[in-house]
């Protein structure tokens, strides 16, 4: 095999694993559940991995937390109510983890914060204005970590999807 056609072969293996996990990504977004949810942004960016916003997601808890758990950790299955994010106590191996601490009163919050990836022409979406929040949607996969979808704004009660394209 010459080293062009070895070459070819390297590009289409490449190509079909990337398009298979974009695919995935597509059918996963039209498949499984969405939800909004209250985040801390913080961490904009870092050398190696490029513009994003690092976000500490808050989990309302269907279930109210016991203050003997303060700063404990425990699995938490997700599910969406009225198109908002909300947490159940689950002891299963394979779900993600919340911190039920409650620092500064906010929600418990997920262990592992996801990272949503920002364009470098775009101006960072964590600096907000007096009075307005960062909210998050997020597809609920069944098993592992939420994936965040897009950015909102919280103004006076009303949530606004931005555009960050």
């Amino acid at each position: 095999m010459t080293r062009r056609r070895a070459g070819m072969v390297l590009l289409l293996a490449q190509v079909a694993l990337m398009g298979s996990l974009g695919l995935k990504l597509v059918v996963d977004r039209a498949r499984l559940p969405r939800a909004w949810a209250r985040t801390l942004p913080f961490d904009p960016a870092t050398p190696l991995r490029g513009r994003y916003v690092r976000l500490a997601v808050e989990i309302p808890m269907a279930t109210p937390v016991s203050d003997g758990a303060t700063y404990a950790q425990a699995g938490v299955r997700l599910r969406q109510v009225d198109g908002r994010l909300v947490g159940e106590i689950d002891s299963t191996a394979d779900v993600p983890r919340v911190q039920l601490g409650r620092e500064g009163g906010g929600w418990p919050r997920l262990t592992e914060p996801v990272a949503f990836f920002i364009a470098e022409h775009i101006p960072d979406p964590s600096t907000r204005a007096a009075g307005e929040e960062l909210w998050v949607e997020l597809t609920l996969p069944a098993k592992g970590w939420p994936r965040p979808i897009r950015l909102g704004v919280m103004r006076a009660g009303t949530l606004t999807p931005l555009e960050l394209r």
